[in-house]
């Protein structure tokens, strides 16, 4: 078993390394519009990695038109990549789903997905980075 190394940095040095929009949503749990985002309606393949460090976190085989706005999948490529933590913000129970390796805000899960999982991952764009298979 390959040890993750965990990604840890100051609050400044995350505002540095990341643009405003990035650092609003990753670090301080902002969402992104709805259908604003770059990734909501791609159809490339490809795996789609935290954009505060790297992780792989969701393949385009996962990814489905949910009609939210915003990226869904309805699968991590590895549940280990993805960390998920009670919501009560904005009087709501959800869950929020984290970069693992980062701490990163990433989005929120639900149980109104498609088959197998019936899981919904909601994701910002803006907190993803995509890298297309060639």
């Amino acid at each position: 078993m390959i040890e993750k190394k965990e990604v840890k940095m100051s609050d400044e040095e995350w505002a540095k390394k990341l643009n405003k929009e990035q650092y609003q949503v990753l670090r301080k749990k902002s969402t992104e519009r709805p259908f604003s985002g770059k990734y909501w309606n791609k159809k490339k393949k490809g795996v789609y990695r935290c954009a505060g460090c790297g992780q792989p976190l969701f393949d385009s085989d996962t990814k489905f038109e949910s009609g939210t706005g915003w990226p869904s999948f309805y699968a991590p490529i590895d549940e280990d990549n993805v960390a998920k933590e009670s919501d009560r913000s904005f009087g709501m129970k959800r869950t929020e789903v984290l970069c693992s390796k980062c701490g990163g805000h990433l989005g929120h899960i639900f149980k109104d997905g498609p088959k197998p999982t019936g899981d919904r991952y909601c994701i910002n764009s803006i907190s993803l980075d995509f890298k297309e298979k060639k």
